[in-house]
């Protein structure tokens, strides 16, 4: 194949093939990859110098689970009482108030498909956290949970959806996605609900208006064919988002991360590399043409691995995340804080900026005044 005309496709905004992104990912040089991808980036983004971060927290709903996710070793099963919990209202007040302390304005709440937790359930928690914390924003549930809580509570996703919007919720997660292929989902994660379902879930967040976010969790059993049929699903679903909708506002592929989990105790273990990294990275920059940001997962692959991100296509960094406990338990060991996130970014080149979920600049004199100054020095 002749990969300058495919970068030349690429460069001047068309969508290249399923066939043609494979074969670059799999045999282009990664120096020249990554060179394409950045050439998007700057095109792609207002500003190019600028690379975006945030401050939210991870709150886990519940650890109770009955999909079993063979990459998991967070959930626990109904029956597991001296594990199981479901957070209360005065864990959210604690965990909200700190928050807000340290300048975050968002909650990423995610649980897992718990069989007792119906739509009754997150109308009532949504709409006390939203009275008692209206300036917090709901990043909530993905799309496994939504269909879940819709097959549970008798109803469709859409009402579901619709339902949870009036309660409160702002966004929609990209969590659930892994690798939006049948065969693989069978094999890591088969109860769960299936690749359609994922879809179909998302189309109905974008027909009402809601911002998404899109994931990507590789490195496990899937193949780089796979890697690449994920990304082109995603960009045929943001295709298909209503013109003056938001649709994927940001897509944030992550590695797997095996300690403890019941894929590595079948042999399949972390196969990590930078280049590797790199180079999806890159691939997704150049297929996803029409999502605007891709984010560098700092908590997966480490600061240097993201700094290098930044110039192969990632114009994101992420959020600090005050807390987070899925990935963390299966091995990550990073972290950050506001001021660490933004040596990182200006060690790498760039200029900081606070954001918030839709990509905004956030008002810093707006924030508490010992955060300002962590910020702003």
């Amino acid at each position: 194949m002749d990969f300058d005309t495919v970068y030349h496709k690429a460069l001047s905004g068309e969508a290249v093939s399923q066939s043609e992104a494979l074969a670059l990912y799999m045999h282009a040089p990664t120096a020249e990859l990554s060179w394409v991808a950045d050439s998007l980036r700057r095109m792609s983004v207002p500003d190019p110098e600028v690379v975006t971060w945030q401050i939210d927290r991870n709150v886990n709903i519940t650890n109770v689970c009955i999909s079993g996710c063979r990459f998991c070793n967070f959930h626990c099963k109904p029956h597991q009482t001296d594990r199981a919990f479901v957070t209360t209202m005065d864990q959210y007040r604690e965990k909200i108030e700190e928050m807000l302390r340290r300048g975050g304005d968002q909650l990423l709440l995610q649980g897992g498909l718990h069989p007792k937790l119906d739509i009754g359930y997150y109308e009532s928690l949504f709409r006390e956290l939203k009275r008692e914390f209206p300036q917090v924003r709901l990043h909530a549930l993905g799309a496994p949970e939504v269909a879940h809580i819709a097959r549970i509570s008798g109803l469709g996703v859409e009402q579901t959806l619709a339902r949870l919007v009036d309660a409160g919720l702002d966004s929609l997660p990209g969590a659930g996605a892994e690798i939006l292929s049948e065969r693989v989902r069978k094999a890591i994660s088969p109860a769960k609900p299936d690749v359609e379902s994922w879809i179909e879930t998302m189309a109905a967040a974008h027909q009402m208006g809601l911002a998404t976010s899109a994931t990507m969790m590789y490195g496990h059993v899937e193949t780089p064919a796979e890697r690449i049929e994920h990304l082109i699903r995603i960009r045929d679903l943001q295709e298909r988002c209503p013109a003056d909708k938001p649709g994927f506002l940001a897509f944030i592929p992550w590695i797997f991360r095996s300690s403890g989990t019941e894929l590595e105790s079948r042999g399949v273990g972390t196969d990590f590399s930078a280049t590797g990294y790199i180079r999806i990275i890159a691939i997704s920059r150049i297929v996803l043409n029409n999502i605007r940001n891709i984010q560098a997962s700092w908590l997966t692959v480490g600061r240097d691995v993201a700094q290098l991100a930044l110039h192969c296509g990632a114009n994101d960094m992420g959020s600090i995340m005050i807390e987070e406990n899925v990935v963390s338990s299966a091995g990550a060991a990073n972290s950050f804080d506001a001021q660490g996130i933004q040596l990182a970014i200006r060690a790498a080149g760039f200029t900081p900026r606070l954001r918030d979920q839709l990509y905004n600049y956030r008002d810093i004199s707006t924030l508490p005044e010992g955060v300002q100054k962590e910020i702003l020095q």
